[in-house]
């Protein structure tokens, strides 16, 4: 009787670790599914993130010198949400060890949206396009000069406050 119980524990165990070895190979194929998939999706580049900064930029702009406190606030967000991405998403790119030097300034656009002084806005944007140019010069992409805006980044969007 002690026999027929060995075995049948045996073959319990026996067919158990196949079913695992089996699960622990499905389980792998998908491990390896996915990270082809995470390999392969689509992450923005350094450019595509500078671009839309230098959009965000020109608007910025134009909602402080029109006194668009809250266009002014979204605008300096979103360029520090695409500051942040940067940081987390082209990691492979030495020139991101450069960016906190843009950090001063925004923090001075911050101060003059909340305190709604233009002349204040306008010293810290000159800064803030100062501190890009610094930046790139510093990356070695002298050769990619922002400048304050002289006409408005699009022409289906009202500067001014509502």
């Amino acid at each position: 009787m002690k026999t027929i119980l060995i075995l049948g524990a045996l073959f319990m165990l026996a067919a158990c670790g196949g079913q695992t070895n089996e699960t622990n190979n499905q389980l792998q194929v998908q491990v390896d599914s996915l990270q082809k998939k995470l390999i392969d999706t689509y992450k923005p580049g350094l450019g595509e993130f500078m671009l839309g900064i230098q959009l965000h930029h020109a608007k910025l702009w134009f909602a402080g010198t029109n006194k668009n406190w809250k266009l002014a606030d979204f605008e300096i967000n979103e360029i520090g949400e695409s500051l942040d991405d940067i940081k987390k998403y082209c990691t492979d790119r030495p020139e991101i060890k450069s960016i906190g030097m843009i950090d001063p300034a925004i923090k001075s656009i911050n101060a003059a949206i909340k305190q709604k002084d233009v002349e204040l806005f306008k010293k810290g944007f000159i800064d803030l396009t100062n501190n890009c140019n610094n930046c790139h010069k510093t990356v070695n992409h002298e050769f990619n000069v922002i400048t304050i805006p002289t006409a408005l980044p699009v022409v289906n969007q009202d500067f001014k406050p509502h």
